[in-house]
């Protein structure tokens, strides 16, 4: 042990800290050459590292989830008396998640949201291209509640609901299953209300092409026209060059259809540019019937990806949209 000590601090014949390690890992081992083990190793990780860095990130968003849970449940401990005597007792931790998840969009994405403006003053139907998650639109909720003091509440896919630990986070934010009369009653109490009406078939089906999964989905244009509000179109630019899925796969297609789960596994979190874009609301009309405004909908949010979308998409490009300004007319 002694002799590979000084053998590491012998003046005139230095060797690096990763030989001198390998010298006092093999003493007080008993392993010979363990130096080609380490090796091994190292080279076994650099191989795996960029996958292991696709599938890890997606982790960081369930982290700051359950981070934002956690704080609603330590709020809620220490408000449980103001509770009693507020008519909303969560307005703090709202201000809070806003924070964390704006501050977020910010430093990992540089999120921008343009056309804010044409959020109406009233209730309106914010109708979104879902992306492989629904970051794009949980960053749109928090900017928009610091910019204007708003909430905007979204309907969600039923597997949500049974997400562990997630219902204090439902509640709080509002976050609604349906049914239709639900989302109107909620429009009708002069509030913005979401919708994906790709659904989870999107989010996990569309791919870099940006193509529209709507099927031949109308409800939610029968809840406009049945509360008597404009729709407002959105849409995030790469927004599939920061989380992708492995939809591509068949069998995987398959077995959501059989059992309509979000089985798909998604990879990224890469900190492209994220830009939201509000488009011009669709005012409500009480002649137009709900495929009429579904299918005016749909060509809204067409028109949003085809002006901010550069198709197909691509991861590498997006990074670099970081570094450059955006143009006065977008």
């Amino acid at each position: 042990m002694t002799a590979g000590n000084e053998s590491c601090t012998a003046g005139l014949t230095s060797m690096s800290y990763l030989t001198c390690l390998t010298y006092i890992l093999e003493e007080w081992t008993g392993v010979e050459d363990i130096g080609d083990y380490l090796s091994y190793a190292f080279y076994i990780l650099w191989l795996l590292f960029p996958l292991v860095i696709v599938f890890v990130l997606p982790g960081v968003l369930v982290i700051l989830f359950y981070v934002s849970i956690l704080w609603l449940h330590i709020y809620k401990r220490k408000n449980e008396i103001k509770e009693a005597y507020s008519h909303d007792a969560w307005i703090g931790a709202r201000e809070v998640l806003a924070t964390l998840w704006d501050g977020h969009g910010r430093l990992w994405h540089g999120y921008e949201l343009h056309g804010i403006e044409n959020i109406p003053e009233g209730p309106g139907l914010v109708v979104f291209y879902h992306g492989a998650t629904p970051v794009d639109y949980i960053y749109f909720s928090a900017r928009l509640h610091i910019m204007k003091k708003r909430r905007c509440r979204v309907v969600a896919d039923h597997f949500v609901f049974r997400l562990p630990g997630f219902r204090i986070l439902i509640e709080v934010l509002g976050v609604l299953h349906g049914p239709k009369e639900a989302c109107v009653r909620t429009l009708q109490n002069g509030h913005l209300l979401a919708i994906a009406p790709g659904g989870v078939r999107e989010a996990l089906f569309s791919d870099e092409m940006y193509a529209i999964l709507w099927s031949d989905r109308k409800g939610f244009a029968q809840v406009a026209i049945d509360a008597k509000v404009p729709i407002i179109p959105m849409f995030t630019q790469n927004v599939r060059e920061s989380f992708r899925t492995l939809g591509g796969i068949k069998i995987l297609r398959s077995l959501y259809e059989r059992i309509r789960l979000p089985v798909v596994p998604l990879y990224g979190g890469f900190p492209v540019k994220l830009r939201t874009f509000i488009g011009e609301p669709i005012p409500y009309e009480p002649n137009m019937t709900a495929e009429e405004l579904a299918a005016k909908t749909k060509a809204a949010i067409q028109a949003l990806i085809e002006k901010h979308q550069k198709i197909p998409g691509n991861i590498f490009r997006a990074l670099m949209e970081r570094f450059q300004t955006q143009k006065k007319e977008d």
